[in-house]
């Protein structure tokens, strides 16, 4: 029995590692770009820097009625171990964070198809999926599991130059 006790923290920690998708950051350089759009949020903008190094950064603004809503500023990190982990904040009017200093969201890489990348919290109750539709669109989508429903938010880009 102390053998199974002992144990089952590993077996726990594999079946986490293994939801998670090793990757080069260069392979998400398809989701690199301006990108705006619009929904009923109000008027979007995304920029996506291509893969330096270890990372891949981006800024995102919403704004509606001339007026600014939020917005975020999102890493790409390449972990020690291979999976690109997204760390995502967001920021009110006049840059104030809505996220304590240390502790932004967290979505490791859980699949990686071409032009296809899912990001996964890893409690499994939010993904982010950033899919590059063709040449000049880009798809986001938000889901989220609320109260055993999931809530899906869609955000379509359009290439900007």
């Amino acid at each position: 029995m102390k053998f199974q006790l002992l144990i089952l923290p590993f077996v726990l920690a594999a079946l986490t590692v293994s939801a998670q998708t090793k990757a080069d950051l260069t392979q998400l350089n398809f989701m690199s770009g301006k990108w705006t759009g619009s929904m009923a949020w109000g008027d979007m903008e995304e920029y996506w820097s291509e893969a330096i190094g270890d990372n891949m950064v981006c800024a995102f603004r919403c704004v509606k009625d001339g007026k600014t809503i939020f917005y975020e500023f999102i890493v790409i990190e390449q972990s020690e171990h291979g999976v690109p982990v997204m760390k995502l904040r967001h920021f009110s009017r006049g840059n104030i964070a809505w996220e304590e200093k240390d502790k932004p969201y967290e979505y490791p890489l859980a699949k990686l198809e071409q032009n296809k990348a899912v990001f996964e919290a890893v409690d499994k109750k939010t993904r982010l999926i950033y899919e590059r539709v063709n040449a000049n669109q880009l798809r986001a989508l938000l889901e989220r599991e609320k109260n055993g429903k999931w809530e899906v938010d869609e955000f379509l880009y359009q290439l900007s130059q």
